[in-house]
């Protein structure tokens, strides 16, 4: 038996209701171990703003590991070498970790610990991180295991017992030279932000929650933004659904805006978990179709550059332009334009949601892999269980940017064009009213298609593909493994709860 607990970081960047690192340091002293897996970041679904936020993480996390009596130790290598590694210059009695959703690299390195664990007779303590279930059959019992894990005490370990003396000084930790696309207003890493930005929104932002999520303009204030911190653990999510309650109960009775923002905030939780479930219980849903009578649909169609002037920003429709350079300039879009993008690329572009979904994943700082294919299927038809969900770009403009603010905010070649004009440019060329000289031919992009007819066509070809029998028998089967059973909490009231249902039942992204 060896002499120590190993806890193993990994998308728990946080000492704070950190299972692992309390119930290993209950069996006696810890050792703390990030591993930098160089094949992990040859994955096409990571990207420089996610080393960089982890490295930032990481260095908040070593210091309030100092500050408990243990430090962080930066490895380099594939799992069970730098495992190997350790083992050998100093042998580990058990190893701890969170359960991780993660990608398919993350899933198939999982299992080869699991066998080096085996081999080297160590047992490997998982822990859940979020109301996710590992090994679940369907959704029955799935909301009571989310309510019970949310309402469990907080996990913290309080002073650590760390294996060795001295503390080691803290390490370098580079970003590999091929990795690319650190946005330059994205937000930075570490738990203390992430406690003042759920703070502010519990607080005052979540005042502007309901009715300020869904445009561009509104919604970097409205939103919580701290899907980021929980992407990457450095904060919990039942240290966030616990505050949000605390808040929810201490709000006096005319807070009847602050309670609505608060309470519709409490169930995109659920969701959160909702979602990570399906790639838990079906990982192979990162890139295979849910319900495989939709295999074949788009994937032989695919047109490079259609989906080449996505990624530029040059599809034409400025609303759509604009949320591609918002997204590559901060890392973040509010989920009504992340569901228009997917629409957009689904249904005129008819581009198959995987290769999307990869360049998606790097540009979004939050990308938690769960959420992420689950939705990118959800919007682009291929559950056969969703209802489909077509975003009109012109207006989804008219009603979220009435004005053009945000358009003009993100594309500057735009500000000169009339208002009349802003969301459809493409008229302005037969105009009889217009005589300016406003650069049609360079900056301002054609729509790559017709919007209507594209629209009309791809709706076409997915509802044909869905009435098929085949494709209708199939469905039960994804209803059973994945569908939501969601009822009222004992949280929440029923007069609330269905108040609320039509919002939650509809949620996109």
């Amino acid at each position: 038996m060896g002499s120590y607990e190993l806890v193993w970081f990994k998308r728990d960047l946080r000492c704070q209701d950190h299972a692992a690192l309390t119930s290993a340091a209950r069996m006696g002293p810890v050792r703390c171990i990030y591993v930098v897996e160089p094949k992990l970041w040859l994955e096409p679904d990571m990207a420089l703003q996610h080393f960089e936020f982890i490295h930032e993480s990481l260095q908040v996390l070593d210091a309030d590991l100092r500050l408990q009596g243990a430090c962080l130790e930066i490895h380099y290598g594939a799992l069970t070498e730098v495992l190997s590694q350790i083992w050998q210059a100093d042998p580990f009695g058990r190893l701890h970790s969170h359960e991780e959703t993660g990608n398919g690299f993350t899933y198939a390195r999982d299992k080869q610990v699991a066998s080096w664990c085996q081999s080297h007779k160590i047992d490997w303590m998982e822990y859940p991180q979020f109301g996710v279930v590992r090994g679940l059959k369907n959704r029955n019992l799935w909301q009571a295991a989310w309510e019970q894990h949310m309402s469990a005490p907080l996990q913290n370990p309080g002073k650590l017992n760390y294996w060795r003396y001295p503390l080691p000084p803290s390490g370098v930790m580079g970003a590999p030279a091929h990795l690319r696309h650190n946005p330059p207003q994205r937000l930075r890493g570490g738990r203390t932000l992430a406690l003042s930005t759920l703070h502010s929104f519990l607080s005052a932002r979540s005042l502007g929650y309901r009715g300020g999520i869904s445009s561009p303009l509104s919604a970097p204030n409205a939103c919580s933004r701290i899907s980021v911190y929980l992407a990457w653990g450095c904060i919990s999510m039942r240290e966030v659904v616990q505050q949000t309650y605390e808040y929810l109960e201490q709000l006096p009775p005319q807070a009847s805006r602050h309670r609505a923002g608060l309470s519709a905030f409490v169930s995109r939780l659920y969701w959160h978990c909702h979602f990570i479930q399906k790639l838990e219980s079906e990982p192979a849903i990162e890139w295979r179709n849910m319900h495989s009578g939709y295999d074949g649909l788009r994937e032989h169609d695919f047109n490079e550059a259609h989906f080449e002037a996505l990624k530029a920003g040059r599809t034409g429709w400025p609303m759509v332009d604009a949320c591609v350079v918002m997204l590559r300039e901060t890392g973040w879009l509010n989920f009504r334009m992340r569901a228009m993008l997917v629409s957009v690329a689904a249904y005129p572009l008819w581009l198959h949601w995987r290769p999307v979904g990869e360049w998606l994943a790097t540009q979004f700082l939050d990308y938690e892999p769960g959420i992420h294919w689950s939705q990118l299927q959800m919007q682009s038809g291929t559950t056969g269980i969703n209802t489909t969900r077509v975003y009109n770009p012109i207006k989804q403009a008219q009603d979220h940017d009435p004005h053009g603010r945000f358009v003009r905010q993100w594309l500057p070649h735009m500000r000169q064009v009339p208002d009349v004009f802003l969301f459809e440019p493409w008229l302005m060329k037969t105009s009889l009213q217009y005589d300016g000289n406003i650069g049609l031919d360079t900056e301002i992009a054609d729509p790559l298609v017709d919007l209507s007819q594209a629209t009309r066509e791809s709706k076409q070809r997915l509802h044909s593909r869905r009435q098929q029998p085949e494709v209708r028998a199939g469905k039960q089967s994804v209803v059973e493994k994945h569908a939501s059973r969601k009822r009222p909490t004992k949280r929440t009231s029923a007069k609330s709860q269905k108040s609320e249902s039509t919002a939650q039942q509809s949620f996109d992204f």
